[in-house]
């Protein structure tokens, strides 16, 4: 029992680090994917927002499946990525970023302009616009939709099991095959998800809560 318990745990390891590195890469590439978006140089704009529609318009499964198996048919196979990791982590940041980047824009957006024009009255820069006035106001409108990405990412690493990534639910059905057909393997790694997002939703309403004396 304590060596299936110790594989499960292995395989969570792996999980927790697919969304750990996710999360620190996508949450910043998605703010500078927010910003091309809403650049005045319309080539730029349009490249970013047809970027955010084709990877909001796809299955992160099937983004999963062409950013590992693509290199290698398109190029050869000496292009092909020997790291299931990296080309997991790669598949999920581009997915992330894209759906953080949208979030960033309705978050700044939804500041009204009388606030920036106040800005400029009283002498301030763009700069100093941006983070006396619109910054934290965007980051308590964006918490609470930002924290169910992150919620759902927890889950979505269980995809990575497509290209034979050996995270927690790859572990589950192999022990399940191991034990018979029983369910129980998969009982047990929903429990690890089902604590890891607990701990996730906990922090993130301590963050939440931090935030609260922010008026808007």
């Amino acid at each position: 029992m304590l060596d299936i318990f110790l594989q499960l745990l292995d395989g969570f390891g792996t999980t927790v680090l697919l969304f750990a590195v996710t999360l620190v890469l996508s949450l910043p590439l998605g703010l500078f994917v927010c910003f091309l978006s809403m650049s005045k140089i319309k080539i730029i704009k349009g490249i970013a927002r047809a970027f955010v529609s084709i990877i909001r318009g796809t299955p992160l499964m099937l983004q999963l499946i062409i950013i590992f198996y693509g290199p290698g048919l398109v190029f050869g196979a000496e292009f092909s990525f020997k790291s299931r990791l990296l080309a997991a982590i790669i598949a999920f940041t581009i997915n992330y970023a894209a759906y953080f980047s949208e979030i960033y824009r309705g978050g700044i957006e939804s500041i009204p302009k009388g606030q920036k024009e106040a800005g400029k009255v009283l002498g301030l820069s763009k700069g100093q616009i941006f983070s006396k006035i619109v910054l934290l106001q965007v980051i308590k409108h964006i918490v609470p939709p930002i924290g169910n990405e992150i919620i759902t990412l927890v889950k979505d690493t269980s995809i990575a099991r497509m290209i034979a990534l050996v995270e927690l639910t790859d572990v589950a059905f192999d022990l399940r095959k191991a034990q018979g057909g029983g369910l129980w393997p998969l009982l047990a790694a929903g429990l690890f998800y089902f604590a890891f997002n607990a701990l996730v939703a906990f922090i993130l309403r301590k963050i939440e809560k931090k935030l609260s004396y922010i008026k808007v």
